[in-house]
C-alpha cells in the first residue's frame, strides 16, 4: 500500500519536498517598494540626476573618444538603459497607482458610509425639530398669557364697575 500512494497521481506529495524552492514572497514589502520607487521619479532630484548621468554619459563618449569611449555617437547602449528603466518603471507606477487607486476605493466607501449616517442624522434631527414645533404650538407663551389675563382683568373691571354703575378704569394710563 506504501508502494502504491508513490506511484498515484491523484494523491500529494509530502509539502516539505517541492522540486522548486521559491523566496519568500511578500506582496505589501514590494508594493511599498514601486511606491516609493514611482514618488522618486517623480520628484525634481530623479531629473536632476538623470540630466547628470546622460550629460556625463554623452561628454565620456564623445570628448573621451581614446580613453573612454564604450557607446560611440548614436549612443545604443544608453537607449538600451533608457529602454531597460522604462521596462522596469512602468508596470512599479503603475503597481503604485493601483494600491492607491485601492486605497482611494475605501476611503471613498467609508465617506459613503459617513454621508449615509450623517444624512440620516440630519433626518432624524428635523423631525425632532418639527415635532417640537408642533408640540410648543401647544403651549402657552408668556405674551399669550399676559394677554389672556389682560382681557379678563378688564372684562371684570368692566362686570364690578356696571354692577355698582361707575365707568370703567384703564389700566396703564
Amino acid at each position: 500500500m506504501a508502494r502504491e500512494t508513490k506511484t498515484r497521481l491523484d494523491v500529494p506529495k509530502a509539502p516539505g519536498r517541492q522540486l522548486v524552492r521559491r523566496p519568500p514572497y511578500d506582496p505589501e514589502t514590494f508594493g511599498r517598494f514601486a511606491e516609493a520607487f514611482a514618488r522618486f521619479m517623480g520628484t525634481a532630484r530623479f531629473l536632476a540626476y538623470m540630466t547628470v548621468f546622460i550629460v556625463v554619459w554623452v561628454l565620456f563618449n564623445l570628448i573621451g573618444i581614446y580613453r573612454f569611449q564604450w557607446d560611440p555617437y548614436p549612443f545604443i547602449l544608453l537607449n538600451l538603459f533608457f529602454s531597460a528603466q522604462a521596462s522596469y518603471a512602468a508596470p512599479l507606477i503603475l503597481l503604485a497607482q493601483n494600491r492607491q487607486e485601492g486605497r482611494d476605493r475605501v476611503q471613498l466607501e467609508h465617506d459613503r458610509e459617513a454621508n449615509w449616517r450623517s444624512h440620516a442624522d440630519m433626518e432624524f434631527l428635523a423631525r425632532e425639530v418639527a415635532s417640537l414645533r408642533m408640540g410648543i404650538g401647544d403651549v402657552v407663551t408668556r405674551d399669550f398669557l399676559r394677554s389672556e389675563l389682560r382681557a379678563v382683568l378688564a372684562e371684570l373691571e368692566e362686570r364690578a364697575s356696571a354692577e355698582s354703575g361707575q365707568t370703567p378704569r384703564r389700566s396703564g394710563t
